[in-house]
């Protein structure tokens, strides 16, 4: 497995930061921060990404906060962005839906659990 070659990054790349994917510092990776309704769907989301990811023999680095999915793509083989990354990010974006999008990747990450409690609601 190769990684992109420079005239792909620049004919596949800016399609990928447009739709909130977005560059991880100091790694040749991206990333996305996607907010469900529930952690059920998150959940969902997420079964649905792992029987993608297992068919394409292609895994991301991921955790789940409670509705908060945050992947990060690069090719280990290669040690950096290759094809393979750019096939599943488009994939993941499908299964996500209208899940919402944070693409300040600066900002902090705020789940349900944390603002239901902040509320007053729930336990």
């Amino acid at each position: 497995m190769d990684r992109l070659a420079p005239a792909e990054r620049t004919a596949l790349l800016p399609a990928l930061g447009a739709s909130g994917w977005g560059a991880v510092p100091d790694r040749d990776a991206i990333r996305k921060i996607w907010k469900f309704r529930s952690f059920s769907e998150a959940w969902g989301f997420m079964a649905r990404a792992a029987l993608a990811a297992e068919k394409m023999n292609h895994h991301p680095e991921w955790t789940n906060v409670y509705n908060v999915v945050d992947v990060t793509l690069t090719t280990h083989a290669c040690d950096g962005l290759s094809r393979l990354d750019i096939d599943l990010a488009g994939r993941l974006d499908k299964l996500a839906g209208d899940a919402e999008v944070q693409s300040n990747h600066s900002e902090p990450v705020e789940c349900l659990c944390k603002i239901h409690h902040a509320a007053g609601e729930g336990p």
